[in-house]
Formats: structure tokens, sequence, C-alpha cells
């Protein structure tokens, strides 16, 4: 509205501009003589005003004429399009412009006003796969998925245009949820342009969702090829996915095989935690225990797991605690000062009843780092060494409010797993897995929660209270002074470090 105003009143000016002019040149006096032929021609002020943008026009007229004589001329010559390469050059001029005017639009995001110009520009340029392309992500901005798959299977039938097509109904397909359709899309493009890293990268995720290894290999290794990957990244890929192909293999009963895909992905990448697990089970069913002790505490000196010691602990499965503890010693004196090191040991000396061992193997943990499982072993350590249950609970109320502690955590979206999987449940993406601690969550704990070991010390000094029988008055013997114990003081000692209560 403001700007249809604000022509109407710049039109009025112009026009008023233009009559003041000539009135002011008609009211003028002088002139322009012009002497041709013996003929003497006087031109008044605005006259002479009108002559000269007639002369422009006809000297316009001119090399328009001009130009068209030269493309007669070279058309009688033999060049049959040269007339109309006359006439397309101000249809060109227009739809470039219109072209460019709905790159400005799509690219500030006006995707109508993008559509607009690009049918303008095919109307006078006649080369849809310039203009289709502004009108596919056009139609994708303002959200007509259907106009986008029209344009991108007509860019499908251009042999220049194939794969924009392709990887634009692949990325449609992705969002619709058909994964089977834009796997078989992500194949086709990557058919025409095996070094598309965005391709590849698509690919090998989708391949992996559908347990396709044989293929994800292949993409795999044609991202080493082309140099998108770095060769270390593509042997631990290539051993996540030999791993999951055995986990597969493993599923559908064939132990034999999924044994050798265990080992070949160990081998492939011997920091693999939950490869090197597999391949130790596979030596321990074909009685190979060495192998397999060799290979865990390869693991453990990469990186201490508890699916390592677990793997570890099937190694024998009949022995007592006290000969666990002891075979168990040539895992930990590796990394002895790592902190899962230290709980294993801890957990050890906890089932063979070795209390005061334990508590020294676990260290200041409960203090530095404390978490759910460090807890839980503190207050194993304090049942057993016959605390009160006073101290017990309010270890374990502890441990109700504490973090985690280390789990399967991706790295893209932050999603914790309960255990390896190749494919993020969430995110979907492809060997993203780590074995971290998770950030602490920013929720606010139920007000109080702090005060749970305190609560449930008086809960518990309270329940140890012998029962009143009914009838019976209690005398008190000293009105003044109370000689009942202070639950506060009570409660309070019950939450005093281990190591004080000790001393």
């Amino acid at each position: 509205m403001l700007w249809s105003l604000f022509k109407i009143v710049l039109f009025v000016v112009i026009v008023a501009a233009l009559t003041l002019g000539a009135g002011y040149l008609m009211e003028s006096s002088g002139g322009i003589q012009v002497t041709a032929g013996g003929v003497e021609f006087t031109l008044g002020p605005l006259q002479s005003v009108i002559a000269a943008l007639v002369a422009v026009c006809a000297v316009w007229v001119f090399f328009k004429l001009f130009a068209l004589l030269i493309a007669t001329l070279r058309f009688i010559n033999g060049d049959e399009t040269a007339i109309s390469r006359y006439f397309d050059r101000n249809r060109e001029r227009k739809g470039f412009q219109a072209l460019s005017e709905g790159l400005m639009a799509l690219a500030s995001g006006e995707g109508r006003l993008a559509m607009a110009k690009a049918t303008k520009a095919e109307k006078y340029l006649h080369k849809p796969e310039l203009t289709d392309l502004i009108t596919a992500q056009a139609a994708e901005m303002t959200g007509d998925q259907k106009k986008a798959e029209e344009v991108y299977k007509r860019l499908v039938q251009n042999d220049a245009t194939r794969f924009v097509g392709v990887r634009g109904l692949m990325k449609q397909k992705l969002n619709a949820g058909d994964t089977n359709t834009a796997l078989k899309l992500a194949e086709r493009a990557f058919a025409i342009k095996p070094k598309h890293e965005e391709v590849q990268d698509t690919l090998l995720r989708l391949q992996a969702q559908c347990a396709d290894w044989t293929g994800a290999r292949k993409t795999l290794n044609a991202k080493l090829k082309h140099g998108s990957l770095p060769r270390d990244v593509h042997k631990r890929r290539h051993a996540v996915l030999a791993l999951s192909e055995a986990k597969d293999v493993l599923d559908d009963g064939k132990t034999i095989e999924a044994q050798e895909a265990a080992i070949a992905a160990n081998k492939s990448s011997p920091d693999l935690i939950p490869a090197a697990a597999m391949a130790a089970r596979s030596h321990i069913g074909q009685g190979r225990k060495k192998y397999a002790v060799r290979i865990l505490k390869k693991a453990w000196q990469a990186q201490p797991h508890p699916d390592l010691a677990a793997a570890f602990a099937e190694i024998e499965p009949n022995e007592s605690a006290v000969e666990r503890l002891k075979r168990f010693k040539q895992l930990t004196a590796i990394n002895p000062d790592h902190r899962e090191t230290k709980l294993l040991l801890a957990e050890l000396n906890l089932a063979a009843e070795d209390f005061p061992e334990a508590r020294r193997s676990l260290g200041n943990l409960a203090e530095n780092e404390p978490d759910t499982r460090v807890l839980a072993i503190a207050a194993a350590i304090e049942r057993g060494e016959g605390a009160s249950d006073a101290v017990v609970r309010g270890w374990l109320a502890r441990a109700l409010t504490a973090p985690r502690g280390p789990q399967w955590v991706c790295d893209k979206c932050k999603t914790i797993h309960g255990e390896w999987t190749p494919i993020c449940s969430n995110c979907e993406a492809f060997d993203t897995l780590s074995w971290t601690t998770p950030p602490q969550s920013d929720t606010v704990l139920p007000a109080g929660a702090e005060m749970l070991p305190l609560i449930v010390g008086a809960i518990e000094d309270k329940s140890d209270e012998p029962p009143v029988a009914d009838n019976v008055e209690i005398i008190d013997p000293d009105p003044v002074q109370d000689a009942s114990p202070d639950p506060v003081a009570e409660d309070a000692e019950a939450q005093r470090p281990p190591q004080e209560k000790i001393a």
C-alpha cells in the first residue's frame, strides 16, 4: 500500500516537473538556428529539446536497424540462427535478470517470489536445467513437497541434472521416513557420483540401518579410495561393520561364522570393546583360553571396561572368589590407577569378603568421583564391616541422586544407550557411541533430596526404639535434663566419612 502510494506521488512530481520545464522553455527567448541546403531553420527552446530527443531516438533506431541488417546478411551467407539470435538477445536479458532476482529471493528466504521469478525466467530462457533448480528449492522452502517432487522428477530425466534430481528425491524420502526407497535412490546417486561425500555418508548410514553389511563395506572402501575418510577412521569403522555382521550371524545361530567375524573385527580394531569381548568369548567357546586372555588384556590396556571384566570372568566360571581375585591380578596389574581397575578390585575383594582391602582399593573415589556404582560399593563395604543400618542407608540414599557414571553415549545427540550398537537409536548416526560420562542433567532435584541420608538415618533410629505398652506412664527422672539422644547429632554421626569413623 505504501509502495503504491509512493509510486503515484512520484509520477505526479515527475509530470509536474516536466510541465514546469516545458512552460519555462516556451517563455524563454532565443533558440537554435540550423542551415541546411541554403535553407535556414530557427528552433525555439522547447523545439530544440524536442529535436534533441528525436535525434537520440533516431540514432538508437539506426543502430538497431544496422544490427538487423548485419544479422540478415549473416543469414543470407548461411548462418541460420543469426536473425533468431538478434531477436533473442532482449529475451535473454530479461530472462537472466529474472533468474538473478529468483536466486536473490531464494537466498533471502522468499520462496514464493523465487518460484514466480523462476517461472518468468523459464518463459524467456527456456532452460529448465536452471529454472527447475530454483523452483524445486523454493517449493521445499514453502512446504510444497508435491511440487518439489514433480520438479525433481523432471530433473532426473535430464542427463545434466540427473544427480541433482535423484539427490533431491532421496532427501525427500528420508524426511518422509521411507528408508527403503531412500536407500535405492542413494545407491543410484552413488553410482552417478561416487566421490560425493554427503551421498557416501547417507548411503553408509542407510545400509547400516538395513543391516546390509556387505554393501556398507563397499561404500566404506569407496570413501577411503576417494580420500574422504582418514585411514584410521576407516579401520575402526571396518571393525564396527565386521562386529555388526558377527552379531547378525550369531543371532542366526551360525556360530563358526560369528566367531570368525568377531575375531576379524577385533584384529581390525583391538580397542573396540564389544569386538574384543565377543572375540574373547568365541575363543572361550573353542577352548582357547590363552587367546581370550591375550585379547582382553590388550583391550584392557587400551581402555578398561566392565564388559571386558565380565568376559574375563567367563574364562573360569566355576572358580571361587579367592581364586578369581588371584587370577584377575594379571588384568588389574594393567592400568592400576584407572577408576575402572579400582572398582573392579573393590568388587573382587567384596566377593572375597576382604572388606578392608576393598576399602583400600576403592580409594578416594567416593569423595572425588562419586557415582551410583561407587556409592553402592561403599555401602556394601560399610555393611560388610558391620556398620549400622543408618550408615548403610545413608550411602544408598546418596546413590539415588548421584550421577550414573560412564555409559554408552552418542557423540552426536548425547543419547544414553544401555548397550553398544553401531547405530544410534535416536539420531541414527553410524559409529557415534563412546564410553564416557554423560553430561550432568540440569533437572532440579526434589526439595530436600540432599537431606535423604539424614532422613533415612532418623527413620532408622526411630525404628530401633522399643515399643511403649498401653496404659504405662513414663516418668522422667530428671525433668530438667533430657537424657534422650539428640537425633541431629546422630544424623551428623551417620554422615561422617568412613575414614573418620575408622580413625
